[in-house]
């Protein structure tokens, strides 16, 4: 029941204690959210008969939706504005390195 929230925890966990900088754990953030978007988008598209539901169980649809199905209240808001922060420096980050390859 609890896996999908394990999994993307220990992600989260494992990303800050092995890239010991604030611009690799943003990175790593920003592709683990993007990566189960991917795969939400692909289980419910490509036709195959229960991969979706299969994927559905395992993973959750997005860091947001693993933090709504968890939490509510105060304790929601505070790391949703969390996840905000970090995307908005990952835009930061993206938008910076993408001037700077002219």
């Amino acid at each position: 029941m609890y896996l999908d929230a394990f999994i993307i925890l220990a992600l989260i966990i494992f990303a800050f204690c092995w890239f010991r900088t604030f611009s690799k754990s943003v990175y790593a953030i920003a592709i683990i959210d993007i990566f189960l978007r991917l795969l939400n988008y692909i289980s419910a598209n490509i036709g195959i008969n229960g991969f979706h539901s299969w994927v559905k169980s395992i993973f959750p649809t997005s860091i947001p939706g693993l933090l709504d199905t968890y939490m509510d209240g105060v304790l929601l808001t505070v790391f949703m504005w969390i996840y905000v922060f970090f995307m908005v420096v990952f835009l930061f980050y993206v938008t910076r390195t993408f001037l700077r390859k002219k």
